[in-house]
């Protein structure tokens, strides 16, 4: 399965970059995350740096970071302790400059597995609560209408 959601953000690639790439604050921007920390002791930056955040229904999720590219402006990451039963999740966010307005292209996508007979059921949340809405809060932080 591949869910995908994008967003062109009237803000400078730099604003909106820094804001993604600082994998312990997602509770900065995203609506459904309460809180988040990294909880291995390695650097929020650093390739395996385990993030750990509660959602709203006060489930706990984990994930692990698998790559951050600051030149190509694009991080990766997978479930460590999944917030829905999938498998084999991996996930990208990539921010791009939109060069004629001075705005920025963000796009999320994910690859997982879902059980047998139920394929499709959680494409749509990820797609639209996770990511879209997500990418709408991302927005809101970066352009100063802070939730």
């Amino acid at each position: 399965m591949r869910v995908y959601a994008s967003r062109v953000i009237a803000a400078p690639l730099d604003k909106v970059w820094s804001a993604i790439r600082a994998f312990d604050r997602l509770c900065d921007w995203h609506d459904a995350v309460l809180d988040g920390a990294i909880v291995d002791g390695k650097p929020a930056d650093s390739v395996g740096a385990i993030r750990a955040f509660h959602l709203a229904d006060g489930a706990l999720v984990e994930e692990r970071l698998l790559a951050l590219d600051d030149g190509a402006h694009c991080l990766t990451y997978t479930f460590v302790t999944p917030a829905f039963p999938v498998d084999n999740y991996t996930a990208t966010i990539r921010a791009a400059p939109v060069t004629a307005t001075g705005a920025t292209f963000v796009e999320w996508h994910a690859t997982f597995d879902e059980p047998h007979g139920r394929s499709g059921r959680h494409s749509e949340i990820i797609a639209d609560a996770i990511f879209a809405a997500g990418l709408s809060g991302l927005e809101r932080f970066v352009t100063g209408n802070v939730r």
